[in-house]
C-alpha cells in the first residue's frame, strides 16, 4: 500500500471513530403505569437527557393498568438503552423475551427509582436489577443486601423487601471511585429530601454497589449503609440500578442528575465522557437545578 492511500485509510478511520462517538445514544424510556408519579418524571427525565447532548430520547408508554398489554411491543433492539420507569402489569411474553434479549446482548438499562418493584415473578428481570422491593419480595427473592466493614453483605435473614421511612435530605457515599460512573465525584455528597430505599432484596448477582446511603433509625431506617447507585452485568448488557429520585422535586437534585447521567451513559457505552460539573454538592449540604 503506498503512503497516500494508507494517509488516507488513516483519515477515513479516525473520522469514522470521531463520528462514532458524537453519534447520539438512542433511548427509550418506558412508562404508563409506576406507584410512582411517571407523567411528572418523564418529562423531566427526557430533557435532562437530551439536553446533556449524549442522548435522543422516545417513549412507549403502555395501557393503563388492567388494560390489553397484547400490543405493546416495542422495538428495544432499535435503541442503545432503555430507562424504565414503570411498575405495573406484567407485559406479554414476546415482550418479555425481547428485553431479555435487548440487554443480555448489550444493551444498556437503567432501573430509576420504583422500577425496583417491578416485575416481581420475573427471574430474569431480578437479576437485571439485582435487588428490588415491595411486590411480595421476601426471602425466597434473595438476600438483603447492604454495605458493612467496607464490603458489600448478602444477609439471608427472613423478612420482606423494601421499606422507606419519610422524605429527607441524606449524603451518599462513594463506594467504588474508580468506576466509571462514580470517578471523581465526591466521596460524599448530599441529595435532596429523597425516599431512601432500605431492605432490597433479590437475586444480588453480578453487582457493584457504587454508592450507599446510611438509613437513619431517627428516619425510620434500618441502621445500615444500604445501596443507592449500583452496577450490574447482565449477559453483555450494563444496567445501572439508582434508588433516588421520587418524583419531580427530587429530578433537580444535582446528586441525582450528574448520577442518573453518568450511569446512563456508562450503561448504553461502557464509558463516561462527562465532566464533574462546578455545582456538584458535597458532604454538607444538597444543590438543586431549576
Amino acid at each position: 500500500m503506498s503512503w497516500r492511500k494508507l494517509l488516507s485509510a488513516v483519515v477515513v478511520c479516525a473520522a469514522a471513530a470521531l463520528a462514532a462517538e458524537a453519534a447520539p445514544i438512542k433511548t427509550l424510556i418506558v412508562d404508563g403505569q409506576n406507584n410512582h408519579p411517571w407523567a411528572a418524571t418523564t418529562p423531566p427525565l427526557e430533557k435532562m437527557m437530551e439536553d446533556s447532548g449524549l442522548f435522543t430520547v422516545d417513549v412507549a408508554t403502555t395501557p393503563p393498568k388492567g388494560q390489553d398489554m397484547s400490543g405493546f411491543k416495542p422495538d428495544f433492539a432499535a435503541y442503545d438503552l432503555v430507562v424504565m420507569n414503570y411498575t405495573g402489569d406484567r407485559w406479554p411474553e414476546e415482550t418479555n423475551a425481547a428485553f431479555e434479549r435487548f440487554v443480555a446482548d448489550g444493551g444498556g438499562l437503567v432501573i430509576y427509582h420504583a422500577a425496583d418493584n417491578a416485575f416481581p415473578d420475573w427471574p430474569a428481570y431480578n437479576e437485571m436489577i439485582a435487588v428490588g422491593g415491595w411486590g411480595g419480595r421476601d426471602e425466597k427473592s434473595g438476600p438483603f443486601l447492604h454495605w458493612k466493614d467496607g464490603q458489600i453483605v448478602r444477609d439471608t435473614s427472613p423478612g420482606r423487601g423494601g421499606q422507606h421511612g419519610p422524605q429527607h435530605e441524606f449524603a451518599l457515599d462513594v463506594r467504588v471511585p474508580d468506576h466509571p460512573v462514580t470517578k471523581g465525584l465526591p466521596p460524599r455528597f448530599m441529595h435532596v429530601a429523597d425516599e431512601l430505599y432500605s431492605q432490597l432484596r433479590g437475586p444480588a448477582k453480578n453487582v457493584t454497589v457504587l454508592a450507599t446511603a446510611y438509613a437513619d433509625p431517627d428516619k425510620r431506617g434500618t441502621g445500615r449503609h444500604e445501596p443507592s447507585l449500583m452496577a450490574i452485568d447482565y449477559g453483555k448488557g450494563r444496567v445501572f440500578h439508582t434508588t433516588l429520585g421520587h418524583a419531580g422535586p427530587q429530578l433537580k437534585s444535582v446528586a441525582f442528575i450528574v448520577t442518573f447521567l453518568r450511569g446512563a451513559e456508562w450503561a448504553a457505552t461502557g464509558e463516561v465522557t462527562q465532566a464533574v460539573p462546578d455545582d456538584m454538592p458535597g458532604p454538607e449540604k444538597p444543590s438543586v437545578r431549576e
